[in-house]
């Protein structure tokens, strides 16, 4: 599943390419996808125009004139596939391989002005498109309740404390729950953990300040090399112009069961567990 760096990623690459195009028509070849679209709505944002394009969380949300605003989650496996005036494919992918018959886990298509289409494509049908009201859309259930962006200020050593106050619950889990912190998963919570030496299976009431502001600053700083990097490429994941995410190169723990450890002086191997049903790994030599 995408985490925050590759749908930031998308937002990005997206926003350059539909910016300002104006839907003149959209073709259902599925609906049956996480929740099924709604067709009366669609047939309304016939003729609105995409203003702009932002991430919360995990979600994309492109706001269209009118107070529409299309809410969009990918799931295990929804990507975006770009066609420009030429007819030229860009892919905005994650976790997939290309073959030619990926045509047919195309659910969605977007027809715009300039002979330009965007399609959402989906092999599980994990994903979903919904449209919301613009005047209460953060009221929505999937972003009411969501926690702070890592990367911005309010997500703190003052916040931090305040919300593990009297949990019993482990570090790791905490990570990756979207009610204290929005976009953080698997994969991130792993190599966040990591360059803080903190144990995954940690409760946090045992956890320091120190640990707290270790913890805070390798989210930040993990998060923003990834977007720099184009995000994570598990299978192959790209940015619609066409660039590998490569951040997957530098993972520390992540998928590096024995492998040794690269922090210094320590010269421990990857050890590889389950907590909550996710494959998480660490190093139980130097991570306490």
């Amino acid at each position: 599943m995408p985490e925050l760096p590759e749908v930031e990623v998308v937002k990005r690459s997206l926003t350059n390419k539909v910016k300002n195009l104006i839907i003149k028509k959209v073709k259902i070849n599925d609906d049956r996808l996480r929740y099924r679209i709604d067709k009366k709505i669609l047939r309304k944002i016939i003729g609105l125009k995409i203003k702009k394009i932002e991430r919360r969380s995990k979600f994309l949300l492109f706001f269209l004139n009118k107070d529409l605003v299309m809410l969009v989650h990918f799931g295990m496996t929804g990507k975006f596939f770009f066609i420009n005036q030429k007819n030229i494919k860009f892919k905005t992918s994650f976790y997939y391989n290309i073959n030619n018959k990926e045509k047919i886990h195309d659910r969605v298509i977007f027809f715009f002005n300039k002979k330009k289409k965007l399609i959402y494509n989906d092999v599980r049908k994990f994903g979903f498109i919904k449209f919301l009201n613009y005047k209460n859309y953060n009221n929505n259930f999937h972003l009411k309740n969501l926690g702070p962006e890592p990367l911005e200020r309010l997500f703190n050593l003052i916040y931090f404390k305040n919300y593990i106050k009297g949990r019993n619950r482990v570090i790791k889990d905490v990570l990756m729950d979207q009610k204290f912190v929005s976009g953080i998963g698997n994969i991130y919570a792993n190599e966040i953990l990591f360059l803080s030496k903190v144990k995954p299976s940690r409760k946090v009431k045992k956890l320091k300040d120190f640990e707290l502001k270790k913890i805070i600053h390798h989210t930040k700083e993990i998060l923003e090399n990834a977007i720099k990097l184009g995000g994570s490429s598990i299978k192959d994941f790209s940015s619609t112009n066409g660039k590998k995410g490569s951040f997957q190169q530098h993972f520390y723990v992540y998928g590096k069961k024995r492998h040794l450890c690269l922090n210094t002086p320590c010269r421990g191997r990857i050890t590889k567990s389950t907590i909550s049903n996710r494959a998480t790994f660490f190093c139980s030599n130097c991570q306490k």
